[in-house]
């Protein structure tokens, strides 16, 4: 089981690191791809889709929204690549532009998916219940829309390339060094009828461990790229900033992960799915990252 985990875990990164390295159109296919996946793992794990049945139709509309969502993400992001190459003299960092644009392209996300999923409940009558609905609205913003957050980082910086890893060192770095901690010196149940292995010293061991990641990554890595590419101003972060954004990070992707157990708990469930041997599904590897990433593009538009 353990070689199984640490395999996939190791061919995850390596698909990460290459869907970010590309960025533009590839990275944008990828996440739509895993976000239909995770909306799936969701519709299934709160009953919106019937075990045995075919899809329905707020799963239908959840698939074209989704797909919808992601061709504007697309084009918002062509539009922010060009801006750079006619800018690229005069600006580094992310602009007035830039974040008019991302926040277009998320308010006409949110607002049509809620408007599609009402049309859908109303013209269907009685088929769906009012909980079916508000549940594909969620499941809709909870996993499609805050993963978008980590292409609104990898393009809205110039440099989002080195910006957007800090997201998974948020995440996966600090659930590694709470786990790490935990093992070692873990007596305090942190939620015990949630997740009885989580202690209160893993969790403080692994905001810790996330603050130190930020402030060593941004001294050694972020703080290293050339200032004078193509004669761009862009003013270096103060590793202070980043450990503060870390910390907040770290604790954030842990109320992510016990939301994610949480619902599958309410809803009886191992697993939201078996796509990543000795992982489970989009969802159980994916649940702080999803919410993380937004915290970091608010973070960053601060720092950065």
């Amino acid at each position: 089981m353990f070689r199984t985990r640490l395999l996939s875990g190791i061919v995850l990164i390596l698909f990460t690191f290459g869907i970010i390295s590309d960025g533009g159109w590839i990275m944008t296919g990828a996440l739509c791809i895993i976000s239909l996946i995770a909306f799936f793992e969701l519709t299934r794990a709160t009953g919106v889709h019937t075990q045995g049945k075919k899809i329905n139709g707020l799963e239908i509309a959840g698939v074209i929204l989704i797909v919808l969502y992601y061709l504007a993400l697309f084009r918002s992001i062509a539009l922010i690549q060009e801006y750079h190459l006619k800018n690229a003299v005069r600006y580094y960092n992310i602009d007035e532009f830039e974040v008019t644009t991302i926040c277009g392209v998320l308010a006409l996300g949110i607002v049509m998916s809620l408007i599609v999923f009402m049309m859908v409940y109303v013209f269907s009558f009685p088929k769906f219940k009012a909980g079916q609905v508000m549940a594909c609205f969620f499941e809709f913003i909870y996993a499609p829309v805050l993963l978008s957050f980590l292409i609104f980082i990898r393009e809205g910086w110039q440099h989002g390339i080195y910006l957007v890893w800090l997201v998974f060192l948020c995440s996966w770095g600090s659930d590694t060094c709470a786990y790490c901690v935990g093992v070692l010196f873990g007596k305090h149940k942190m939620t015990p009828k949630l997740s009885p292995k989580k202690s209160i010293e893993g969790a403080i061991g692994g905001v810790v461990g996330a603050a130190l990641l930020f402030g060593l990554y941004t001294r050694f890595v972020i703080n290293q790229v050339p200032l004078d590419i193509s004669g761009c101003i862009w003013t270096h972060s103060n590793p202070i900033d980043a450990i503060w954004l870390g910390a907040i990070g770290a604790l954030v992707s842990m109320i992510g992960d016990l939301a994610a157990s949480a619902i599958k708990r309410d809803y009886e469930i191992k697993d939201y799915g078996k796509i990543i041997p000795g992982h489970g599904g989009i969802m159980d590897r994916f649940d702080s990252v999803i919410i993380v990433a937004p915290i970091i593009f608010f973070g960053l538009l601060l720092i950065y």
